[in-house]
């Protein structure tokens, strides 16, 4: 039988919306999109890369709750508000996923609000940071 942890952070939102920010089945982890509201001051940068910073410290924070981290992130789905960001984002992202290398989607739909610059979604599979990696370069 599988093991599952749920992970709450105390946001309002998870109450609203009956969610977690963090499933863990076995060694698959699931982390619900995350903004970068500060868990501590409930605020919400207006720059849009120190929200992903925030996003980031906010993931990595759910990560580390179920034994894992950010070298184990294996996809990452990426929404971004204003496509014009998208280039300074995913620089800045690429400067937290250099040498994880995970799948990447990224999008610029509308956001829940306005104020939400950037969020992330990963999914990890814990222990992926010691697995025998092989990476394969198709030319084109």
């Amino acid at each position: 039988m599988a093991k599952i942890i749920k992970v709450k952070t105390g946001s309002k939102f998870e109450e609203i919306a009956s969610y977690s920010r963090v499933v863990a089945v076995d060694n698959w982890i699931y982390v619900s999109n995350t903004a970068g509201r500060n868990p501590d001051t409930k605020e919400i940068p207006e720059d849009v890369i120190e929200q992903t910073a925030q996003v980031f410290e906010n993931i990595e924070r759910a990560l580390v709750a179920v034994g894992s981290s950010l070298k184990d992130v294996v996809v990452s789905r990426v929404f971004i508000q204003d496509p014009a960001d998208t280039e300074k984002v995913m620089a800045f992202i690429g400067t937290k996923f250099r040498g994880v290398d995970p799948t990447t989607t990224v999008t610029c739909p509308p956001l829940g609000s306005t104020v939400y610059k950037v969020e992330l979604e990963v999914t990890a599979y814990r222990g992926a940071a010691e697995a025998d990696v092989e990476t394969i370069t198709i030319a084109q």
